[in-house]
């Protein structure tokens, strides 16, 4: 199933490789935003507890070795791990009007 882009991913993808600037896992420099729970999951499609830097390399290889993956996000997020679990399995959509407003000011403090 492809799951359409919408300008808030572009949006998203622009604050996360500006904030994290190198592969978070290999230290690279051509970076994607990488998300722990997929994008279909609409409650944290935008969180940025849920996404990070990796380069190409590190974003396959942690897709398909799944125990890794949760491993990296856990050593990444620390107590915040458990949290961002609880937020994906919140029903309900997101502000995307306040998701834009924030992630546009975010941006702006980063390009600073």
């Amino acid at each position: 199933m492809k799951i359409r882009i919408d300008p808030l991913d572009k949006l998203f993808s622009k604050f996360i490789r500006l904030r994290d600037k190198v592969c978070q896992r290999c230290g690279g420099t051509n970076i994607a935003c990488a998300h722990f729970h997929g994008r279909a999951k609409k409650s944290v499609r935008w969180d940025e507890d849920n996404a990070c830097g990796l380069c190409f390399g590190c974003h396959i290889y942690l897709d398909s070795h799944p125990i890794e993956k949760i491993e990296f996000f856990q050593w990444r997020l620390g107590d915040r791990y458990d949290l961002l679990n609880a937020r994906a399995n919140q029903p309900g959509k997101p502000d995307k009007g306040a998701i834009e407003l924030y992630l546009k000011e975010k941006i702006k403090e980063l390009e600073e």
